[in-house]
């Protein structure tokens, strides 16, 4: 089947019988046997994907999905954007690997990066191209910032997730992965981030001074503080992982303040955040600082390709040739696609489309805040999350959210989990998706949330199964309502 023929096929869910449907069950049987335990978004979402296109995928069934996932972010401009494949299939007979060595392709891959810059910063940075993934870039700007500060101290933030790799688990609130591995990178400091619907120092946002950064300004200056001056400080300013927590904008202009003053690079990690997702190219841009460094991946190629970036300001830039590398750095069929997918942003108005998108689903999301199993409904641009939590004891409520993930796949569409104890649904659709899909994915998530909660306190205390397709459990049925 052609792109034409895909997308022509795949422009509303469907969903029939149960799920998942004989093929998938097949391909995921053998994934079992063969591949690692860690494996995981074929537990939450039991289907084996035959193809995609824009906002949809169709799995070996013929059922099809809304895709508010895309790749965990990466897909910014949706499954196979044909102007993307065009280009890729162009540097694929051209150029494909290229290590360190200038091309016309990572040439124009830059030019584009630092454009979309503010252009204050746009002349003073310096860009580095690391390993494939986001903990790479991760990895990297720590290693550049305890270079060319000399200091091996880190201060992260309760919350925050970098990566799954060694350093980058360090640095990673998420306590569960952490657990399992000793000895991870030591000298990292772990302060409360601005999440003040579920303040970790338990005050409320209309009476606090700021705490969560007064605790990290009195224990910096503070010479009986405990904590020497860092190499880095560093934070995602929208928790994405952590629950699509949004930072105070008081919090992050004293957190500016507080590095500048103390010369400590401050590291914004713009992972997922970046590329648009947002609603502006970086989400540092709406709360008016500048960072040290960026950390940038996900999105960057627009197609999935991978490829990851730090920038940063030439102050920083003390590395001897050699001092980090990777062989697969030079992705050249990333840097072409990427290099388009900014010409599509500016070209196609992407960014106030997203804009437009966050506040129609904004707008559709907000009367399930009179749930009383829903905490919080908060996102920015197209980047939104739903908490849940048991309105008895104000627990985390992971198990209810894994209900509504079930329930919405059933509906027809694909919706991530995160936060504490994954009690917050989350959705990232494509930059460039249209307010029917929206309106379509909103009717069939606000249906899988009031049909899921309120339930009574011991009923939400039962858990889902880790796999609740296996055999021994109930299986998901049913029809997409909308089909």
């Amino acid at each position: 089947m052609t792109l034409l023929e895909q997308s022509v096929a795949m422009h509303r869910p469907h969903v029939k019988g149960e799920i998942p449907g004989p093929g998938s069950a097949a391909l995921l049987a053998r994934q079992a046997r063969r591949e690692s335990n860690a494996r995981v978004y074929g537990r939450h979402f039991p289907i084996a994907v035959e193809a995609a296109s824009g906002s949809f995928v169709r799995d070996v069934d013929g059922n099809v999905f809304i895709d508010f996932l895309t790749g965990a972010g990466v897909l910014s401009l949706g499954h196979g954007h044909p102007e993307l494949v065009d280009v890729a299939i162009e540097q694929l007979g051209r150029f494909c690997h290229g290590l360190d060595l200038p091309s016309p392709a990572k040439d124009s891959f830059t030019t584009a990066q630092l454009s979309m810059l503010p252009e204050g910063m746009r002349d003073r940075t310096r860009v580095h191209f690391c390993g494939p993934t986001g903990a790479n870039a991760v990895d990297a700007a720590l290693k550049l910032c305890k270079t060319a500060t000399g200091r091996g101290e880190v201060v992260a933030f309760s919350g925050g997730f970098h990566g799954t790799t060694h350093s980058s688990m360090a640095v990673t609130g998420v306590v569960s992965t952490k657990a399992p591995v000793a000895n991870l990178m030591p000298g990292v400091h772990v302060f409360p981030y601005s999440h003040c619907s579920d303040c970790p120092l338990d005050l409320q946002r209309d009476t606090c001074a700021t705490n969560c950064v007064g605790l990290l300004e009195r224990a910096l200056r503070d010479p009986n503080g405990g904590v020497v001056r860092p190499a880095a400080v560093l934070v995602e300013l929208v928790q994405g992982e952590g629950g699509v927590v949004p930072a105070d904008p008081e919090f992050v202009r004293r957190l500016r303040e507080l590095t500048r003053e103390l010369d400590v690079p401050l590291v914004v990690d713009e992972v997922q955040t970046g590329c648009g997702r947002t609603g502006t190219w970086f989400a540092f841009e709406q709360y008016g600082i500048e960072p040290d460094v960026i950390v940038a991946s996900k999105a960057l190629s627009g197609i999935g390709q991978p490829v990851s970036i730090i920038m940063y300001d030439e102050r920083l830039d003390v590395w001897a040739p050699g001092a980090h590398t990777g062989t697969f750095r030079g992705n050249q069929v990333a840097f072409a696609t990427g290099a388009r997918a900014v010409e599509i942003v500016r070209r196609d108005g992407v960014l106030d489309n997203v804009r437009s998108r966050s506040a129609q689903i904004g707008r559709r999301l907000d009367l399930l805040r009179t749930n009383p199993w829903v905490r919080d409904v908060r996102g920015r641009g197209l980047m939104w999350g739903i908490e849940l939590a048991d309105p008895a004891t104000g627990a985390w409520a992971g198990e209810a959210a894994e209900r509504v993930q079930a329930r919405a796949l059933r509906g027809g569409l694909i919706v991530e989990l995160g936060g504490r104890r994954d009690c917050v649904v989350r959705l990232l659709p494509p930059l460039n998706v249209t307010a029917e899909v929206v309106d379509t994915a909103c009717d069939i998530l606000i249906e899988a949330v009031e049909h899921c909660v309120p339930y009574g306190t011991d009923d939400a205390g039962q858990g889902a199964s880790a796999e609740p397709w296996a055999a021994g459990t109930e299986r998901i049925t049913g029809s997409a309502p909308l089909s």
